[in-house]
């Protein structure tokens, strides 16, 4: 079949997908919600195209990967948007993520004869990402597939298949085979990827981590009225470089850095790297659980939920949350509102024991993490332990 036939017949199927929208809107697949940009003015360079919020950066996923989504549905009629310059915004927000591993998201949802880009132009979007944005790219999730993707799969298949051939030969014979020495113990001075037993157990008793107690002093003195708290990344090398000083039990003075976000990332990635999560594998169904409970009934069954968790988990959530919750009665000059919050540390609080969270897991775990910090006084409230210390 020729590529005019695949073109009508990609027409073809747009129109039955926009048929079946106008039918069952409210069963489609979950759309991103828009997340606030707090740098985006009428200054940036893509204005015209970023202020739509198609291409937006949603954090991080359980493996300390950058996420980028791309939604359709927030594509305005084509006469409104220039094609040429989404590709270029594309790219330019790629540029920045590339040189580490990262991921893509592509809500297909809301794509419709008036706003779909012509098949030229994805060929040349397709043929514009060369191997720079290709090699880190660890995985690209398509959201609401229909048979509209199926023809263009077919369309860019020959494509596909030639950078396979070509990857193929410039790899040519395979590696040999590397023996991998087993994992080194942790450092008694260790304070990434242990649990937080090793970390009590080797400082002399505290319940509350010290990269921990750190961070959060550090940004309750400093970073409450910072604009994108949480928000904003930090140089990849630099963060390493601080991690590396806490495992060896040297100090960290976060003004040598001059960036604020440096110890906002370092926080975010304590928790990330817990071998178990602060909100443990035992409570992950019972999170999911929320959005079948009653609007009234939530913080009440966020509570017992939480008095589930080990004495231990339990402090030191109540400490995280104490601080965000701080955060939070500052938004009006961070933007870093309860639900805004509760995107960045959703799912590093909270992830299952095997694989990683849904997409459709989003919702109930970003919502348990909104409703700890925004009625924080009321979870928290009744149970103490003795030597548990707040911000």
């Amino acid at each position: 079949m020729s590529e005019i036939d695949y073109e009508k017949l990609a027409e073809i199927e747009l129109q039955k997908d926009e048929a079946e929208d106008a039918q069952s809107d409210q069963e489609k697949t979950f759309i991103p919600p828009q997340l606030e940009d707090p740098e985006l003015n009428i200054n940036h360079p893509y204005y015209d195209v970023a202020r739509h919020g198609i291409i937006q950066l949603g954090g991080d996923d359980n493996s300390g990967r950058k996420v980028i989504t791309f939604s359709c549905c927030r594509m305005p009629p084509s006469h409104q948007l220039n094609h040429t310059r989404l590709l270029e915004y594309l790219k330019y927000t790629l540029d920045q993520y590339v040189e580490n591993d990262y991921t893509v998201v592509y809500f297909h949802y809301g794509l419709k004869s008036q706003n779909k880009p012509s098949l030229k132009w994805l060929q040349t979007a397709y043929k514009e990402f060369d191997r720079k944005y290709k090699k880190n790219l660890k995985a690209l999730y398509v959201v609401h597939p229909t048979n509209f993707i199926k023809i263009l799969w077919n369309i860019f298949k020959p494509l596909i298949r030639h950078d396979e051939n070509l990857r193929g030969k410039q790899k040519g014979k395979l590696p040999p085979v590397v023996k991998i020495p087993p994992p080194r113990p942790p450092l008694p001075t260790q304070q990434f990827g242990v649990s937080l037993q090793y970390l009590r157990d080797k400082n002399k008793g505290e319940l509350i981590p010290p990269v921990l107690k750190q961070t959060v002093s550090y940004l309750k003195r400093k970073g409450l009225r910072v604009e994108g708290l949480f928000r904003r990344s930090a140089s990849i090398q630099t963060i390493k470089d601080v991690q590396k000083l806490y495992n060896q039990g040297k100090s960290v003075n976060f003004d040598d850095y001059d960036d604020i976000h440096i110890p906002a990332v370092i926080l975010k990635t304590f928790l990330r790297e817990l071998p178990e999560p602060l909100l443990t594998f035992e409570c992950y169904d019972h999170i999911l659980g929320i959005t079948s409970v009653e609007s009234s009934l939530r913080v009440t069954r966020c509570k017992q939920i939480i008095q589930g968790l080990p004495e231990h988990n339990y402090v030191v959530l109540k400490y995280l949350m104490c601080f965000l919750h701080m955060v939070s009665q500052e938004n009006i000059y961070n933007r870093m509102t309860g639900s805004n919050l509760a995107c960045v540390f959703g799912l590093n609080l909270i992830w299952p024991s095997q694989g990683t969270a849904s997409w459709s897991a989003l919702v109930p775990l970003n919502l348990f993490t909104e409703l700890l910090i925004d009625f924080y006084l009321n979870i928290f409230n009744s149970r103490t332990v003795p030597g548990e210390v707040l911000p």
